[in-house]
């Protein structure tokens, strides 16, 4: 019976290659719509590249169009944090694919500040939660994404400031 452990080893080391090269995508991602970095959030895209983010009351298109979108709507809130947890991630077997796809399912909380109005203290916080659906191809520069899904399952407003009543 032939020895096949080397081999194993070198296939359960790619794979843990591949988890990490994946989850350092999903990372960057965070980063940088945290940061703003709107050239860095399309170079993480495929060419083809597209983001859902309709559940969280925001567009669904290509990755430009979305980038644009995005570095709009991010004006209302100068300081925003991702946080991208519980992340599940599946190579693909489809068809002829040969694990150069991924998925991976995450959650996240999302706390940002409102942008101060006139110069005063910031406004109150604004917080969201949900899932993220990832879809990524193994390109020849490294893992891209292919597909962003947001499923916003919650969000906390700021309480409303209601002036004290004068007696």
């Amino acid at each position: 019976m032939p020895n096949t452990e080397p081999m194993t080893q070198r296939v359960e080391l790619a794979t843990v290659m591949d988890r990490l090269a994946v989850d350092e995508v999903v990372t960057d991602y965070a980063a940088a719509v945290d940061d703003g970095d709107w050239k860095a959030y399309r170079g993480l895209f495929t060419p083809d590249g597209r983001a859902d983010y309709r559940s969280a009351g925001g567009i669904e298109g290509g990755v430009g169009q979305v980038a644009a979108w995005l570095a709009e709507s991010m004006l209302l809130f100068p300081m925003r944090q991702h946080l991208i947890v519980n992340r599940r991630v599946r190579f693909g077997t489809l068809e002829q694919d040969v694990g150069d796809t991924a998925r991976v399912r995450a959650d996240y909380v999302n706390p940002m500040r409102f942008a101060a109005d006139g110069g005063g203290p910031a406004a109150p916080d604004f917080v969201c939660g949900g899932r993220y659906a990832f879809g990524l191809l193994r390109t020849h520069d490294g893992w891209r994404l292919r597909e962003v899904v947001v499923e916003e399952k919650w969000r906390r407003l700021p309480e409303p400031h209601v002036a004290p009543v004068a007696e």
